[in-house]
């Protein structure tokens, strides 16, 4: 006769009762957890069992601690970014980046910070999209997406010296409407209309400046999405590699055929 799991590992059947109530709404964002003197009790263990229940949900994400405060029910800030031609252009249409318009169309207040604007050697990965060799000089603004204050994303932008330097592209500070409006301004120092994007995902854990900058919890894993944005001549504008936690993003993309 096989052991019973739950008589096993106590401080697995307080995860698995307090993860139920939390994907069932029943302890919603931001609640409170009860007290480990009430959570004992209750499932008639002790504290350092309850404790160990309450880490293990920490590391899938689902609460956070506070010293002296107890353990929350994990706020989750989310954006959905569908990913359609029409609603690109609709997007861009409000003179806004597509980031902020998508997030401000879903009630949300987006920000970028700038991290720092340089010339750097291509990594592999951006160097192919380019299709340039390894090392070539590109420029690069290395940007954190924040929605109503929490970190959402990071995300460096990739553009052959020739295109940016002398541009605001090559400038440290927010340009208005967003790059890819700049490059496309009919009357800018570009003036290439993108057609087309190709994105290639990648699932992994955060490295540490990643949990860092992101605020990421234990066991989340993190997309890097790499996004290359082609002109109507076929030629690659610029390169997008970013950063998003998984747990706070939904990504639709619709696809006609």
């Amino acid at each position: 006769m096989s052991p019973n799991p739950a008589q096993e590992h106590p401080f697995k059947r307080v995860a698995t009762e307090l993860r139920a109530q939390i994907l069932r709404g029943d302890l919603a964002p931001g609640d409170k957890l009860p007290s480990e003197n009430q959570l004992a009790e209750r499932f008639d263990v002790t504290r350092a069992t309850v404790r160990k229940g309450i880490a293990l949900l920490r590391s899938e994400g689902h609460v956070t601690s506070h010293q002296g405060k107890g353990a929350f029910v994990r706020e989750r800030p989310h954006v959905s970014m569908r990913q359609t031609g029409s609603i690109y252009r609709a997007r861009r249409s409000t003179g806004k980046s597509n980031f902020n318009a998508e997030a401000e169309a879903q009630g949300q207040r987006p920000k970028q910070i700038i991290r720092e604007v340089v010339e750097t050697p291509a990594p592999d990965a951006i160097a192919e999209r380019f299709g340039v060799a390894p090392g070539t000089p590109l420029v690069v603004r290395r940007l954190l997406f924040t929605v109503d204050d929490s970190p959402m994303q990071l995300a460096d932008c990739y553009y052959e010296v020739a295109v940016a330097r002398g541009t605001r592209l090559a400038e440290p500070r927010l340009i208005k409407g967003g790059a890819n409006a700049f490059i496309e301004d009919c009357d800018g120092p570009i003036g290439r209309k993108i057609v087309r994007f190709i994105e290639d995902l990648d699932i992994r854990m955060p490295y540490p400046h990643e949990v860092e900058a992101l605020d990421i919890p234990d066991g989340v894993p993190v997309a890097r999405v790499i996004r290359a944005a082609y002109d109507s001549a076929g030629d690659v504008v610029e390169v997008l590699d970013s950063v998003v936690p998984c747990d706070r993003h939904v990504f639709r993309y619709v696809i006609d055929v």
